[in-house]
């Protein structure tokens, strides 16, 4: 019989969850994207989870951190908004965009 072991995320309480966990990989991610319009298809593929615990492309959508804009005749487009550049410049923490 295999144990399962807890992630060590199981016991944090949630407001640190949020604050330790998700918002420096949602800067991350408004980094990498602040480098360039990315396309959908590619935020998706690097992105995009289906775990509850790193909802990263969920929560940066919710929070008006990015925007995804259509554009006749070429694939849909993601951009960092206005606020997802205030919270990276915010953050103080800046990781290599790739």
């Amino acid at each position: 019989m295999t144990e399962a072991y807890p992630s060590p995320v199981d016991d944090c309480p949630a407001p640190i969850r949020q604050e330790a966990i998700i918002t420096p990989l949602i800067v991350e991610f408004l980094e990498w994207l602040a480098a360039e319009p990315r396309a959908y298809a590619e935020v998706m593929e690097f992105w995009r989870t289906s775990c509850p615990r790193l909802p990263i492309w969920e929560d940066a959508v919710d929070q008006g951190l990015v925007v995804r804009r259509a554009i006749p005749g070429q694939p849909a487009l993601v951009e960092v908004t206005a606020q997802g550049h205030r919270l990276i410049a915010e953050s103080g923490v800046t990781h290599r965009a790739a």
